[in-house]
């Protein structure tokens, strides 16, 4: 219902709204048994993340068939990071391959607000790519990082962090959301005047 032959449906406002109702309202109903150890990162992608971001208008699958240089998300996407290359979970891209932000997946059993570590490493993603903003989300957990602070490895998980937000909070700031992350609105320009208010 998103996508129809070999073009993108925007997706419009309302609509975007229902899908993430309908994520939150799974997630809560279980929430116990995402939060065990034993549901992992790659089905928290699938299920929760990947829809998600399908709703604010991105293609996440490629399902337009675009070639490797204009995909819009590249997955596991390469990274320098001193002598070692990492992989960010997910690279959010314009048309031509400019990346806007990346996105690093966290299972819910993780604690995205207090763990120094998962903070220190989409930091590093970020500045080591020259990026504005990145985040980490396990999707109970939504955390926006300014990415133009150098980080260190001992720095408090809340340093550089601009945004955060749990789960029962999306609806609530979802005109956030999608003001500034949707593609619709990163394409008129709303990322860059996010990016130039925050940092």
């Amino acid at each position: 219902y998103i996508y129809h032959l070999n073009y993108t449906v925007m997706i419009p406002k309302d609509e975007a709204y229902n899908i993430i109702q309908q994520l939150v309202k799974r997630f809560d109903e279980q929430i116990e048994s995402y939060k065990s150890g034993e549901y992992n990162e790659t089905l928290t992608r699938r299920d929760f993340i990947d829809p998600m971001f399908k709703a604010l208008g991105w293609d996440i699958d490629n399902s337009q068939g675009y070639a490797e240089a204009y995909r819009e998300v590249i997955h596991e996407d390469k990274v320098k990071i001193g002598k070692a290359t990492k992989a960010p979970d997910y690279s959010f891209r314009l048309p031509g391959g400019k990346r806007l932000f990346f996105v690093e997946a966290k299972k819910p059993s993780i604690d995205v607000k207090g763990d120094i570590s998962v903070a220190y490493q989409i930091r590093r993603y970020g500045w080591s790519a020259k990026l504005p903003v990145s985040i980490i989300t396990d999707f109970e957990e939504f955390a926006v990082y300014d990415c133009t602070k150098k980080p260190g490895p001992t720095d408090k998980s809340s340093v550089a962090r601009i945004k955060y937000l749990r789960y029962d909070k999306y609806l609530e700031e979802f005109d956030f959301l999608w003001n500034t992350f949707s593609k619709e609105h990163v394409l008129k320009g709303s990322f860059d005047k996010y990016v130039l208010s925050d940092t």
